[in-house]
């Protein structure tokens, strides 16, 4: 096997991604079929690190454009995402891997502290860290805790794992003849709107220079596909 182009990556998994076909909550057949491509590419020593949404349990915007209160929305939002994260975690376990969960809010009897040296350190180790309850602030988005916590833990690239196999013009279910991007400057992400991640997050992207493939997860063993760097998906970057 082919060495693995990057050393150090994160992984940004939606919510949605965890509920399969169900639509809501967690498929265990789901997560565990993640699970083992993680532990796949964990094996080849790749250090990896994973941001989870919440979505297949509550999404703050959602709750906000309903009346409730923003900040107690997306903060019920971080809160899904911990849930999301402890069961990867003994997903992950099962299979073998070592893993610690690392909550931007405190709540030492579930998950540690985030502190970036020892996200690090434990990256360092081998164990995969999960990410988990956002930056710890309303307004922002899982997108953009992805792209903070890259920057910091100094990630080679974003692996944005949707149910698509890249990012197209318009909506490739609903628009047959939808083209689909191989490459992206992360202008093009911002200034057309393409729904790779929000606003906030491909800028701090493209100040940073940390590149983004969005990929196809549903399609088995693309995680390693990705970080072996073969041509998949879509790259965004410069």
């Amino acid at each position: 096997m082919n060495s693995p182009k990057y050393n150090r990556v994160i992984l940004k998994l939606s919510g949605e991604a965890l509920a399969g076909d169900k639509g809501f909550g967690i498929d265990p057949e789901v997560i565990t079929s993640i699970a083992r491509q993680i532990v796949q590419v964990a094996r080849t020593g790749v250090e990896v690190a994973i941001v989870v949404g919440g979505g297949n349990i509550w999404r703050g915007v959602s709750g906000s454009a309903k009346g409730m209160d923003r900040a107690t929305a997306d903060y019920m939002g971080m809160l899904a995402t911990v849930i999301n994260s402890l069961a990867l975690q003994d997903a992950l376990e099962n299979e073998g891997m070592v893993t610690r969960v690392m909550s931007a809010i405190e709540m030492k009897e579930v998950a540690e502290p985030y502190i970036r040296r020892r996200a690090i350190r434990h990256l360092e180790k081998g164990r995969v860290v999960i990410f988990a309850a956002g930056t710890g602030n309303p307004y922002f988005s899982t997108d953009t805790t992805a792209a903070l916590r890259s920057a910091e833990i100094e990630a080679q690239v974003i692996l944005m794992a949707k149910k698509v196999d890249g990012v197209y013009d318009s909506d490739p279910a609903i628009n047959p003849d939808a083209r689909k991007f191989d490459h992206l400057d992360y202008i093009d992400v911002i200034k057309r709107g393409l729904g790779v991640m929000d606003s906030t997050a491909a800028s701090l992207c493209m100040d940073n220079n940390i590149p983004i493939i969005v990929f196809d997860l549903t399609a088995e063993g693309n995680i390693l596909r990705a970080v072996m760097g073969e041509n998949i998906g879509t790259y965004v970057g410069r």
